[in-house]
């Protein structure tokens, strides 16, 4: 991963996330607006941006008669129509997740962390596109709602409510609630969105069940869906066999690993759930893109993220 030597694996800093739009600014590659539909794994039906109504006028030949102002037309006593220009502010969500399966890695930093860094580089490319910038951070015991708006303003909000979330407090001894189906989050996103929004949720996407692709296909009916499956190259395949130390940040723990005793189920497991959301993105025609704790986040916007 491509980093600077003061960025820390576990955890985040604003002056680091703001250091990132000159990442992006000084990038080689022009990078695609909002991972444009020729982009990444799959096509995706984006609506683009919306119309804004802009005046209304008299009418004229070949003008779209669906476009008729009814009302002023009877009040003028001549027909008009209403023009339109395109929406030029568009609402970018940022669907962040903080529950403690985020708060891993054996390689390059927190699930957490990656996620963060992503979210922090797409918002500064939503600023530079002209785009409304909001979020949806959520953890086990909280949630925190940002409505889209516009400037970099709206883009410090964002990187601030990332760093000061109470979900860095000692992140490893938090409960990992099971009750809290992730559903039930997904569920409160229609509350910040809106109809024409980019919705990009940043996951490991633990707890992924029927109830969670149908919140999401409601969603994906009226805004565009980006889904980023944040990963540890460990939860893919297990390392080979030996002797390891692990640590949650206050104590170790060395265990012994028989690589060919549960290698096979481990794999399978991992292909699994990739599989069931790599079938969810085919089926409602949304953007799915793995990034592992070891990529550097701007190869994603690039076009060069990792397939889970």
């Amino acid at each position: 991963m491509s980093l600077q030597p003061h960025d820390s694996p576990v955890s985040i800093d604003l002056a680091n996330l703001i250091a990132l739009r000159h990442r992006l600014s000084s990038s080689a590659a022009r990078l695609p607006n909002h991972f444009a539909a020729t982009e990444g794994n799959y096509l995706t039906r984006f609506r683009g941006r919306g119309m804004a109504f802009a005046e209304v006028r008299a009418y004229q030949a070949g003008d779209d008669v669906r476009t008729i102002d009814w009302r002023v037309t009877a009040r003028r006593g001549k027909v008009h129509t209403k023009l339109f220009h395109e929406e030029r502010e568009r609402p970018v969500i940022l669907a962040i997740d903080y529950r403690r399966p985020m708060f891993f890695a054996t390689r390059g930093c927190f699930k957490a962390v990656q996620a963060s860094r992503l979210a922090a580089l797409l918002a500064w490319q939503a600023l530079e596109g002209g785009d409304r910038i909001g979020a949806f951070i959520f953890s086990e015991q909280h949630h925190h709602e940002l409505r889209p708006q516009p400037g970099k303003g709206a883009v410090l909000r964002l990187l601030c409510q990332m760093v000061e979330n109470p979900a860095w407090k000692r992140p490893l001894h938090r409960p990992f609630d099971p009750q809290q189906r992730l559903a039930e989050t997904v569920q409160r996103l229609h509350r910040v969105a809106r109809p024409g929004s980019h919705i990009v949720v940043l996951s490991d996407f633990a707890q992924w069940d029927q109830a969670v692709e149908k919140q999401l296909a409601r969603l994906g009916r009226h805004c565009d869906l980006s889904l980023i499956h944040c990963y540890d190259p460990l939860e893919k395949a297990l390392p080979p066999a030996g002797v390891y130390r692990v640590s949650n940040g206050v104590s170790d723990l060395t265990i012994a690993t028989d690589q060919q005793a549960g290698d096979q189920k481990y794999r399978e497991a991992f292909a699994s759930h990739c599989r069931r959301l790599e079938n969810f993105a085919r089926q409602y025609r949304c953007r799915y893109l793995g990034l592992q704790t070891c990529d550097d986040p701007l190869t994603l916007l690039q076009g060069k993220g990792s397939r889970a």
